[in-house]
């Protein structure tokens, strides 16, 4: 079986190095004598999809069948939560690609190991009603004790005011684009269009 190694070392862990996983998985890889396809190796927390590069190429390369299954140390290597295991599991499934956890000894290429992708399923929807409850909870919450949902307005805060008033100046100059002041203002297209309306 030819396996991809994946590896994660969040930005916060200074002192981690992705070698120590990969010298882990490289031995659990030998023992149960599979061939290592390629090595991924990340260095972003495991919600930053932006700056998780080799998670990305590793799901191009399973779309492309170059390996038979994914091997991390650890299941918090590879994804944020249930449902985001869940979702990838299923989505390798359709694709004969399997899973394998090192330490959790989790294994998708075993009946037992897809029997617990169904546990999977019914784990991820109850971690998504539980966290839509909470949102709701708390926005309930929030109303209750008079507080204000969602980013002030631009102009209660000085210097996005400023910043927004420098992008108007700059589109009037013709410096920037609508969709390059708003991005260097930091705030939405609208909002920048608004503005320039309320200035006539």
């Amino acid at each position: 079986m030819r396996v991809a190694l994946y590896a994660r070392v969040s930005t916060r862990d200074k002192d981690q190095n992705p070698e120590t996983q990969l010298m882990r998985l490289r031995d659990y890889a030998q023992a149960h004598g599979w061939t290592v396809a390629r090595e991924y190796v990340d260095w972003a927390s495991a919600g930053d999809f932006r700056r998780r590069t080799a998670w990305r190429t590793l799901m191009d390369d399973a779309a492309k069948h170059r390996f038979d299954a994914v091997l991390v140390f650890k299941l918090d290597r590879a994804f944020r939560s249930v449902k985001d295991l869940y979702d990838h599991l299923e989505a390798w499934s359709y694709l004969s690609v399997g899973f394998l956890s090192a330490q959790e000894r989790f294994d998708t290429t075993t009946p037992l190991g897809r029997l617990l992708l169904n546990l999977l399923a019914s784990l991820a929807e109850f971690e998504v009603a539980l966290i839509r409850e909470r949102v709701v909870a708390g926005m309930e919450r929030a109303r209750r004790q008079g507080k204000r949902l969602g980013r002030p307005p631009v102009k209660a805060d000085p210097v996005r005011a400023r910043k927004l008033q420098q992008a108007v100046q700059a589109v009037r100059a013709g410096q920037l684009s609508y969709r390059q002041a708003a991005r260097q203002a930091g705030v939405a297209l609208s909002t920048l269009q608004q503005a320039l309306k309320e200035e006539g």
